[in-house]
């Protein structure tokens, strides 16, 4: 991290205050001989012409400074999960969970990380297949979760589920969330799943208001292969990340397992993960 001599820069559209730092940052970068290649959000905030699609941006880069909130981060994860490129996550959100640096700590947390001293957390993804009538019609990555939903009029959806082969329930629920560490702290949380530690290699399962009220989260470990049957009709979605994703079949299969891929996420010395819980789920203090 010593030699960073290539940032790429992902920003969020729409915030009246990232045109300032985005411009502060460039500017930051040239005076330190460091090139940038910004995507085409962050090329309006500096009212250049030249850009690069998020796909690409990661081409050459040693570090990827993401300007936003956790939407913006996880938006940016699918294009850099499998590189050695390190993720610089700057809230310029509301809540900022995954994105804990705070904007008034970009320079300092920067001249860190040029430094070496910079502490990163390595995060799996899971990878997601969706298999119609026994072909693989598309396959996804998330860093928070795979959601097996209703539309806003649809009734309870029909989902069988399957780890390793070992049938777990016939779920009549709102939905099914798969979702790795990471991802527990999100969707999953809301939904009544519990709190993962990052680095516990495992999946969670959280039904969405299941009717019975029996059916609880089920944690399993990274190794398994979780299989979703649905057997909704039409008003069933599945969303990747809260982001991506396509209508449902009846029949269709979604097979979750963990990714090969990860990203490593840059994070404050001093922001621990029980610290972070206690700051933005607003747990209470001694």
């Amino acid at each position: 991290m010593q030699n960073i001599k290539t940032v790429g820069i992902i920003s969020k559209p729409n915030m009246a205050q990232a045109a300032e730092i985005v411009c502060g940052l460039i500017e930051w970068l040239e005076e330190r001989g460091i090139s940038y290649r910004c995507d085409e959000q962050t090329a309006r905030y500096a009212d250049q012409t030249e850009f690069f699609s998020r796909e690409d941006l990661p081409e050459g880069a040693d570090l990827v400074v993401v300007l936003g909130g956790d939407g913006t981060l996880l938006s940016a994860a699918r294009y850099v999960a499998g590189r050695n490129i390190p993720l610089f996550a700057v809230n310029l959100g509301h809540l900022g969970f995954l994105t804990a640096i705070p904007v008034e700590d970009l320079f300092p947390e920067l001249e860190r990380a040029l430094r070496g001293e910079h502490r990163i957390g390595c995060r799996r993804m899971v990878d997601c297949e969706l298999v119609r009538q026994g072909r693989t019609i598309g396959t996804y990555s998330a860093l928070n979760d795979v959601v097996v939903t209703k539309s806003e009029l649809a009734r309870m959806i029909d989902l069988d589920t399957h780890v390793d082969n070992h049938f777990v329930a016939a779920y009549k629920a709102d939905g099914l969330i798969v979702s790795t560490p990471t991802g527990s702290t999100a969707y999953s949380l809301s939904a009544g799943g519990p709190v993962i530690f990052p680095s516990v290699a495992a999946l969670c399962i959280t039904p969405i208001c299941p009717h019975m009220l029996t059916n609880r989260p089920v944690i399993v470990p990274e190794s398994s292969v979780i299989q979703i049957l649905n057997h909704g009709e039409d008003g069933t979605y599945l969303t990747i990340d809260g982001q991506t994703g396509e209508p449902l079949s009846r029949g269709d299969r979604i097979v979750c397992r963990a990714s090969p891929k990860t990203i490593q996420l840059i994070r404050p010395p001093k922001m621990l993960f029980f610290d972070v819980l206690r700051e933005k789920l607003k747990w209470g203090e001694r």
